[in-house]
């Protein structure tokens, strides 16, 4: 605290009981002498030897004793006088510092400022599409959110307004992303000191409810997959033909779209893919025989630079688009209307619960970093269900008739 901060203090509890005192300076270089209070330490009154009395507070302040004019003894009571002495010593106490406050407020930048700021530090770290997504996400919703409005001067209220109407335009998902972007910068915004500790404005609004989507895959339904899918490798060509396996290694893998279609061939290695830049980070994929010998039907160019594994005809990459396009065509064709080719993903996670591997396993092989993120892939149909009820209730009733369990 600092002598701006002392006299602000003082200022404002005068004013709130009501005091307005003229602040001019106590007599200087002549005797004195300060009758200190009992059972209140740091409080006392100063007297002059021209007669003038005047309240006191003295107290350390970044280290040094400092002594604090309170007020007049003409102008105030003593009980008024223990009051605000009291606010200025709790203060000191807990090193509150107003002046540090508007000295923030002056250097805090607007919005935009911080936005582009942000931005420059942040982005180099991101992967390349999430700088695209993120890059599109800004342009259309976050570069006008808070016009005018400095990085510390927007408020709850300000952003609930904004979430609203970012959720009418964009819709749920959109809206979400968007504050999960906000929320990181209003973070930073802390950590450099624009904004004061613990001031983050997302706190308490509610976000919208994510949709959940459970959808996977039961066997005839995969039966009715690897029918469609065999009869595109046999009577396909070309593209049609490679898409179809990029299909069957996602289902055999449970791995994401873009880290089979971005897998190149040096990333093999022996029964494992090497994922060089998966949603995560790098991973290793452990492959099963019939994954492995998937692979080994690809055709394969060494002339190509990138090598990639996944190609059209022409040598060039199969990309997510034609990808789509294709699944589209087998779901069609396997009558598997509405699901979409990541429930692949959560069929794999599924069918593994079903066949009671554990849940710290299947997100070792789904690339996880928690548990709590597999937990919401690992579902169970009615018929497992009723499975492990039975199993269970023949267990109790064995040893509830005392038969030998073991």
């Amino acid at each position: 605290m600092n002598a701006l901060t002392i006299e602000q203090v003082v200022a404002d509890s005068l004013a709130d009981i009501g005091v307005t005192i003229d602040r001019e300076a106590p007599p200087r270089g002549r005797p004195r002498r300060t009758e200190w209070f009992p059972n209140l330490f740091g409080i006392g009154l100063r007297h002059y030897a021209s007669g003038r009395k005047i309240y006191v507070a003295q107290t350390r302040m970044a280290g040094q004793s400092r002594t604090v004019t309170i007020g007049s003894a003409a102008v105030l009571s003593e009980a008024q006088a223990v009051l605000v002495a009291r606010r200025v010593l709790a203060h000191a106490m807990v090193g509150n510092n107003p002046a540090s406050t508007r000295k923030r407020e002056r250097q805090a930048p607007t919005f935009r400022r911080f936005l582009d700021e942000y931005w420059a530090k942040a982005s180099p770290r991101w992967k390349p599409t999430t700088r695209r997504a993120y890059d599109v996400y800004r342009r259309l919703y976050i570069d006008d959110a808070f016009e005018g409005l400095t990085i510390d001067a927007i408020t709850g209220a300000d952003v609930a307004r904004w979430f609203a109407e970012t959720t009418r335009i964009s819709g749920p998902g959109g809206a979400n992303q968007c504050m999960t972007i906000l929320n990181t910068m209003m973070v930073k915004a802390e950590a450099w000191g624009y904004r004061a500790e613990g001031s983050n404005p997302l706190q308490g609004i509610r976000w919208n409810k994510r949709r959940k989507c459970e959808r996977f895959l039961s066997v005839p339904e995969l039966e009715r997959l690897g029918a469609a899918l065999g009869t595109v490798r046999a009577n396909g060509y070309g593209t049609d033909e490679r898409a179809a396996a990029a299909i069957i290694l996602l289902t055999l893998t449970g791995c994401r779209k873009s880290e089979i279609l971005d897998l190149q061939w040096p990333d093999v290695r022996g029964n494992r893919l090497r994922l060089r830049d998966g949603k995560k980070g790098g991973r290793i994929v452990w492959l099963g025989d019939d994954a492995r010998a998937l692979i080994d039907t690809l055709p394969r160019s060494r002339k190509m630079e990138p090598a990639w594994m996944f190609t059209t005809p022409a040598g060039n990459r199969i990309t997510p688009g034609m990808l789509d396009f294709r699944w589209r065509r087998v779901r069609n064709a396997a009558s598997l209307r509405g699901v979409r080719i990541h429930d692949l993903r959560h069929t794999f996670a599924s069918h593994a619960a079903m066949t009671e591997e554990a849940l710290p396993m299947i997100g070792k092989l789904l690339g996880h970093a928690s548990v709590k993120s597999t937990a919401r892939y690992a579902h169970l149909d009615d018929t497992h269900l009723i499975g492990a009820s039975q199993k269970v209730g023949d267990a109790i009733e064995a040893m509830m008739s005392g038969k030998d369990v073991r």
